[in-house]
């Protein structure tokens, strides 16, 4: 399912030329983490966030706003797609919980550092593996932590 999830919403923005980034669990397993995937996260530009959603509507399973919640502060919207949840970020001023300082620390996203891998039967812009490895680390959680391990692991 989770294919299907990710040719959709792939679909719904390089119908519309939207550039994204892949990060969380799927990024991970793109450098090697062999968890189970929870959902499909990703960044789209800030001007483009609004037309996502509109784009998105019908699937929309949590309504686009700020929110702070597990480590993260951040505006973005939920969608359910044949189950699956694929959360897409507005890359406007991200902010992730460094659990080592106990602060929060800004998440600067750059489309222009992505590395390109075949994943779910598509080609996927991926957070570059050291960014990916950076805002992992300083979450913590231990879902970040398993990550950070099968990505060293696989290096």
């Amino acid at each position: 399912m989770h294919c299907l999830a990710a040719q959709w919403i792939v679909g719904l923005l390089r119908d519309r030329s939207i550039p994204f980034l892949i990060c969380g669990g799927l990024a991970a397993k793109g450098y090697g983490s062999e968890r189970e995937l929870n959902d499909i996260d990703l960044f789209v530009p800030g001007e483009h966030f609004s037309s996502v959603v509109q784009a998105g509507q019908e699937f929309i399973s949590k309504a686009a706003a700020h929110r702070q919640e597990e480590g993260w502060d951040l505006t973005y919207v939920q969608f359910k797609y044949h189950g699956i949840k694929v959360e897409v970020g507005s890359a406007d001023s991200p902010h992730i919980f460094d659990a080592g300082k106990e602060t929060w620390a800004p998440l600067d996203i750059d489309f222009s550092r992505y590395a390109t891998v075949h994943l779910l039967g598509l080609e996927l812009p991926l957070m570059l593996k050291e960014d990916l490895i950076r805002y992992k680390t300083l979450l913590s959680r231990p879902v970040d932590i398993q990550d950070v391990r099968a990505i060293r692991e696989n290096a």
